[in-house]
Order: structure tokens, then C-alpha cells, then sequence
């Protein structure tokens, strides 16, 4: 009995070259090895191609590496890779990369977070959060202003800096209106769910709060031209932690901060950790209400006040305060009350006098009694810090860092007789002081000066080291040395 014979599954395969069981896709070594006269990346990129789904039926042919050649590799990355390249080149080549393509262009919008807008149209218009989807911190106090377009006198104050006219005379009028700057905030509110800070000029309690609404992030404002009534719509910000009220300023324009704004603020922000006033009225109530309200307040910084007597004494509320500057201030407190009634901030760290006026010895002597725990006290350019008034520092009781800068009338012997009853006293800095001699340097001065962890010394520019200060071991102006007691 015969059987018939098996067939083998090999004979049974189609031996068609069109059979997809012997279909087989292209590999970059047999292509490379195939066209020697092709580089690495044409191989690279000619395998690609074939793999595709549209080029699986199209052979490949050496013709094919030439035009891959001029292709766009950068097409097969996603956006988030090739954005984690954009992120590794220097700022100088962003305006470069955004003229590459269109793509680029939007990619290198997305990586935009911080922008100073010009132009309020810009916004109004939806331009501005189609061109840079992601700004978290956006400026709008130039747009807020009328420019004068072809001047070439720029004007500036601190943040705001914009254009005017040779004839120009800077009212109210010239900035934009209200109902304009709130429907600018109603649109960077719809679009801007992730805006951390925002710096606007003249809005309103109803734009406020319908920036609140949809930005419920945020974190930093500054209001420029600030009222009460704009205070009522800041409690829907609940996340804020950082706040800047500028209310009146001269020759720029006018408005008011009273006790009753301060109060809200205080009570609709308590959870605020840096506070700022400038050009703001109010007194001993409106500071103690935010003193009490704002229990997590560890920066507070007033400057061009316009405060009543006896604001001064409010500052022992804080009870969580470790930074307190002054800037800019004419007055201090001409009528603080009764010392023996007055507190101190028992956290505070650190005094900052900028550019005030320090002739009032009875506010500065209030001043120095609240901030008698700090440890660091800075004084920059204030005029009237003779050494009747800088005497008054003895009330510190642990000052271990000293810094003056700009203190023309004090002299050395008024500083000899503050500075070594600081025990504690380990660094100081004394600089453009011109009245401190190094002549007058007593033994009693350079041995407290051999024992400082860092002295910086230079009062004028044609100080010198005496001999006595030399023989104390610093080796030159401003050096740092090191010596435990």
C-alpha cells in the first residue's frame, strides 16, 4: 500500500514576489550597505519614510535618499520634545527661533510666561493669549496709558515707563478709562487660567472680580491708582500672597487709601505674606487692622506715606513680621504717643530706611523702640541721621548685621558710641559716609573691627586705613576676615 507523499509547508507558500508573507520592510542596513555612496542620516531618514503606512507598497529606490535629504526632521518630534530642545537654548535666540517656521513660532509663544504689554488693543483684540497661551505674569501698566507714539522722551517711575510729548502735561485724563481697562481684564481672565501676577492701572471693583473668577491662581498683584471701592472686589482673590497698593503719585495722578480700604483689605486677605503701600493714607486703625488680620504678613513695605500720627505704634501687631522697610518717606511719625505704651514686633529680623527723612527724632525714637529685636538694620541714602538721632539706635538690643550707605552728617564718633554697645554686633558695612573718618578711628573702634566676621569699610572714596586699623590684622578696604572672639 502506497501513500501518496506529504507536501511540506514550504511548497505550499506562494512564491510570488507580490505575496505579503514575503513582503519584508526595508532595513537601515541593507540600505546602507546597498547605496554606499548615501550617508548615515539619509539611511536614517529614508527608513522612516518606509515604515510609514503611506510608503509601505512604494519600494524604495536610491533616488529616494536624495530628496529625504531636504526634508524637516524636526516634523516626527511632538511638540513637547522638540519644546524641551527650544528650552535648552539662551534667551538671545528666542526672537531667531520664532522666524523659522510657523510651528516655532507658536511653540516658542507657548514657552513666553512673563510679557509686558504696550498696547491694550492687543490684548482686546485676542492676539495676545492666541500668540502666548501660557503667560502666568503680565504687565499692563504702560498699556494703560495713552503713548504719544513718535516722542522720543521716555518718562519713568519705578515699574511704569512710557512716552511723551515735549508739551505734554500728564493728567488724569491720559490714562485709559476704566470700563477699558476691565473689559482688557475680562479677556486676559478667559483666557489666562494660569496668570500667577498681574500689574494693571485704574481697574475697578466689578473688573477685579471677574479676574478672580476665572483666575483663581493668582497670587502677586500690583494696583496702580488704587481707591477703597477697588479694594472691595480683592476678597474673591483667596490664593494671594503677595500685594502692591499704589494710591497717590506726584504729578502722575491721585487717588485715595483710607482706613476703611485698609480694613478690607485686611479682612479679605489674610492670608497675604508680603504687603506693600505707596502713596496711601490711613493711621493707627487701618494698620492694626491688618496687623491682626493678616497673621501670616512676613514683609511689610510703606513708602511715600501720607499717614496720620501715631501709625507707628501699630506696628507691634504684627505679630509674624520679619522684614519692615520704609522708603521714600518725608516723615516718619511726628506724634507716636507715649513711649511706655508702646510695643515691639516680637518676630522681626530685619529695618530697611531708604531715602527718608530722619530729622524726627520722636517718630525715629518710636520707630527704633517697635524694632528693638531686629537683627539687621539697613540705612541707604537719608538725609538728617546726625548723632543725636542715630544715638537713638541703642534701643536695638541684638543687631548683628549694620549697613550705612549715604549717611553724610553722621560721624565717627557718632558711630563709635552705637556700635560698641551691640554685643552681638557681627558684620557691618559702611559705605559713601563722608564724615567718618578713618583719622578718627579710635583703639576701642579697631579692636571691635578685628573681631567682626565681615567689615566693609570704605566712607569715601579717598578712605585709607590708619596704621592702628592695619596693625588690627585687615589687610585692605572692604576685605573679608574671619576670627572668633
Amino acid at each position: 500500500m502506497t501513500f501518496p507523499k506529504t507536501m511540506s509547508f514550504r511548497e505550499k507558500t506562494p512564491r510570488s514576489p507580490k505575496s505579503p508573507l514575503r513582503r519584508r520592510r526595508s532595513s537601515w542596513t541593507s540600505s546602507w550597505l546597498n547605496n554606499s555612496t548615501t550617508s548615515f542620516k539619509q539611511v536614517v531618514s529614508a527608513v522612516m519614510q518606509s515604515q510609514s503606512p503611506r510608503s509601505i507598497s512604494k519600494p524604495q529606490t536610491p533616488t529616494d535618499f536624495e530628496f529625504s535629504s531636504n526634508t524637516d526632521r524636526t516634523l516626527s518630534l511632538p511638540d513637547s520634545l522638540l519644546l524641551k530642545i527650544l528650552h535648552k537654548l539662551p534667551e538671545s535666540q528666542n526672537d531667531d527661533v520664532s522666524l523659522v517656521c510657523k510651528r516655532w513660532l507658536n511653540l516658542q509663544g507657548r514657552r513666553i510666561r512673563t510679557l509686558r504689554v504696550l498696547d491694550l488693543d492687543f490684548l482686546l483684540s485676542g492676539k495676545l493669549l492666541s500668540r502666548f497661551p501660557k503667560l502666568t505674569n503680565v504687565d499692563l501698566s504702560n498699556a494703560c496709558i495713552y503713548p504719544s507714539r513718535n516722542s522720543a522722551i521716555l518718562l519713568s517711575h519705578k515699574s511704569i515707563s512710557f512716552r511723551v510729548s515735549s508739551n505734554w502735561d500728564f493728567v488724569e485724563e491720559n490714562l485709559l478709562h476704566s470700563e477699558t481697562v476691565d473689559r482688557g481684564l475680562r479677556v486676559l481672565g478667559r483666557g489666562s487660567c494660569d496668570l500667577l501676577r498681574l500689574v494693571v492701572i485704574n481697574a475697578t471693583e466689578m473688573g477685579l472680580l471677574g479676574l478672580a473668577e476665572q483666575c483663581c491662581d493668582l497670587q502677586e498683584l500690583e494696583l496702580h491708582k488704587c481707591n477703597d471701592n477697588l479694594l472691595r472686589g480683592i476678597a474673591a482673590c483667596e490664593n494671594l500672597r503677595a500685594l502692591r497698593l499704589v494710591g497717590s503719585v506726584d504729578g502722575l495722578y491721585t487717588s485715595s487709601v483710607s482706613d476703611i480700604g485698609l480694613t478690607i483689605l485686611a479682612q479679605g486677605c489674610k492670608r497675604l505674606v508680603k504687603l506693600e503701600l505707596s502713596g496711601c493714607e490711613g493711621s493707627f486703625d487701618g494698620i492694626r487692622a491688618i496687623g491682626q488680620c493678616c497673621e501670616l504678613l512676613e514683609d511689610f513695605t510703606v513708602s511715600h506715606h501720607r499717614m496720620d500720627d501715631g501709625w507707628i505704634a501699630a506696628l507691634s501687631c504684627f505679630q509674624s513680621l520679619k522684614t519692615l522697610t520704609i522708603s521714600s518717606c518725608p516723615k516718619m511719625d511726628s506724634c507716636p504717643g507715649p513711649e511706655e505704651l508702646l510695643g515691639s514686633c516680637p518676630a522681626l529680623e530685619s529695618l530697611q530706611l531708604k531715602r527718608c527723612c530722619l530729622s524726627d527724632k520722636d517718630g525715629l525714637r518710636a520707630l527704633f523702640k517697635v524694632c528693638d529685636g531686629a537683627t539687621t538694620v539697613l540705612i541707604q541714602d537719608c538725609w538728617g541721621l546726625d548723632d543725636d538721632s542715630f544715638s537713638l539706635a541703642k534701643a536695638f538690643r541684638r543687631v548683628r548685621f549694620l549697613s550705612l550707605e549715604g549717611c553724610s552728617v553722621l560721624t565717627t564718633g557718632g558711630l563709635e558710641s552705637v556700635v560698641l554697645r551691640w554685643e552681638e554686633l557681627e558684620s557691618m558695612r559702611v559705605m559713601s559716609c563722608k564724615n567718618i573718618k578713618d583719622s578718627e578711628i579710635s583703639p576701642a573702634l579697631s579692636s571691635l573691627f578685628s573681631l567682626l566676621k565681615e567689615l566693609t569699610w570704605r566712607p569715601d572714596t579717598r578712605s585709607h586705613l590708619s596704621s592702628r586699623l592695619q596693625g588690627a590684622g585687615i589687610g585692605k578696604r572692604g576685605s573679608k576676615f574671619f576670627k572668633k572672639r
